[in-house]
């Protein structure tokens, strides 16, 4: 490309959203090391821009892929353009001004912090998930995470086992 005459900006633009759209979760260093090139490429310049470059995309073309967030936010994305939202539950509304815990707003909130990093509380209200995480890299853990919250949320905070300690995830 850029012995074709590209700029070398567009370029390290393009490896950067590589990095997002096409590894993704499945390795989150991608998006540091492509936007890392890409400010490198500003400061350094060719021809040893060249080189970084290829560092970069190297480290995006073996990573390994997955396109699961740019699917989830193109699903939600349509279901905003169809109007098919719910309101924001009461309990995640802004409730620190006056009146607002009158009107319900905040009642109820579970602040995951408090609980090990995980509240059993459902905040969509519907059974819609957008994120499926695909089982490969990084992504691997993170549908194992979510899938044992699930279990936790299905069995009121406890495991199937009654245990309900997450401490270690």
């Amino acid at each position: 490309m850029l012995h074709a005459g590209e700029d070398i900006r567009f370029i390290a633009r393009r490896i950067v959203i590589f990095a997002s759209e096409d590894v993704g979760n499945a390795d989150p260093r991608a998006i540091s090391v492509a936007v890392a090139a890409m400010q490198a490429v500003d400061m350094i310049g060719l021809p040893e821009a060249k080189i970084i470059l290829s560092q970069a995309v190297t480290y995006c073309a073996t990573a390994p892929k997955s396109n699961a967030s740019l699917l989830a936010v193109t699903q939600a994305g349509a279901d905003v353009e169809k109007d098919r939202v719910q309101p924001i539950p009461l309990a995640l509304r802004d409730a620190h001004y006056k009146g607002a815990k009158e009107q319900g707003y905040g009642v109820g909130y579970q602040y995951p912090h408090d609980s090990g990093g995980f509240a059993v509380q459902d905040y969509l209200t519907v059974d819609r998930r957008y994120y499926e995480p695909k089982p490969i890299g990084y992504e691997a853990k993170i549908r194992e995470r979510m899938e044992y919250w699930r279990s936790l949320r299905k069995y009121g905070g406890k495991t199937a086992a009654g245990s309900g300690d997450d401490s270690d995830e």
